[in-house]
């Protein structure tokens, strides 16, 4: 009787395109990470990468916010001066530009094609140290995380490739070299948690920076609270979720008091999508052109009525 036994692979043959794949994607990267030094009170440091040939880089919002002066230094060790294009807290982005020569700019992946459990590589340059590398997997996808500004930013990728507060606007990379996402914060009381915001939404909010140098958002002058609506009523008015957003007040003048929104309306759906949440709603805000009327269903005691409503934009 001839026994067949599995052929198990050279671990050092694994380990060794493991370390060929790291290696490779920080050749390819590498050239493109930077330090950001920024002057600001008792002053500040991040990372950022070069993503256009002529010089603008990406980097987090909270890195250069309020900054007076922005620094760059490239690996070849050259400094130079940076100026804002842009900046979002709300989504913890901004882009500055340099002026420097022989730049190399990374390559973008695609986010929504990344899989928990594929490589992740942080490159940057915590506290000055040049080309710092680490190495892990994607924990989970679709993760949200509050922002500084308060908002809830989505799509944030977990990964356990230890970052340091100075990693914070560098890239996370595929084994490929492609970028992924933009390192972002890190669960101090907690190992191995990390996350980024997600490339595609870092490519998003990196070509509003550049047209307007902000992203403009919806206003529509409600405060509200998150409620579960009761399920018959859900049931009766083929209501697409089962929360909604009470409102709380209505700012007199707003967009909201000129639809008819009162006090206790509870919105359910914006522009033909539903509203389960605040956060769902600023979401809907963000992504609709602001000054475009709109529908807006809102439960008023046991009735549905729709209104129509022109968001504004917020800060003006």
């Amino acid at each position: 009787m001839i026994q067949l036994t599995a052929e198990r692979p050279d671990d050092a043959a694994l380990l060794d395109a493991y370390s060929q794949a790291v290696t490779s994607a920080v050749e390819r990267v590498g050239p493109s990470v930077v330090n950001i030094e920024i002057q600001r009170g008792r002053g500040g440091s991040g990372s950022g990468f070069v993503f256009t040939p002529d010089g603008l880089v990406l980097t987090n919002s909270h890195v250069v916010h309020d900054a007076t002066a922005i620094d760059v230094t490239l690996l070849d060790g050259r400094r130079v001066a940076a100026s804002l294009i842009g900046d979002d807290p709300d989504t913890d982005l901004a882009v500055v530009r340099i002026s420097a020569t022989d730049l190399i700019p990374v390559d973008f992946g695609d986010s929504a094609r990344v899989r928990p459990g594929s490589l992740a590589i942080a490159l940057g340059n915590p506290y000055g140290l040049q080309a710092t590398v680490t190495a892990g997997v994607v924990s989970a996808l679709g993760r949200t995380l509050r922002s500084q500004s308060g908002r809830l930013m989505d799509n944030i990728i977990q990964t356990d490739a230890a970052l340091n507060p100075g990693n914070s606007g560098g890239p996370l990379v595929d084994g490929r070299g492609r970028v992924i996402g933009v390192n972002t914060a890190i669960f101090s009381s907690a190992q191995g948690i990390c996350f980024a915001i997600a490339v595609n939404t870092a490519k998003h909010v990196a070509a509003l920076l550049i047209r307007d140098g902000k992203v403009r958002r919806g206003y529509i002058g409600v405060s509200g609270q998150d409620v579960t609506i009761p399920r018959h009523l859900v049931r009766e008015f083929g209501l697409g979720a089962e929360s909604a957003v009470r409102v709380v007040t209505v700012e007199p003048g707003s967009p909201s008091a000129v639809a008819g929104l009162l006090d206790g309306d509870a919105i359910v759906e914006l522009d033909g999508r539903p509203v389960p949440s605040l956060d769902a709603l600023h979401r809907i805000l963000t992504e609709r052109e602001v000054g475009i009327t709109v529908d807006v269903r809102v439960l008023r005691r046991l009735n549905l009525l729709r209104l129509r409503i022109t968001p504004i934009e917020a800060g003006t």
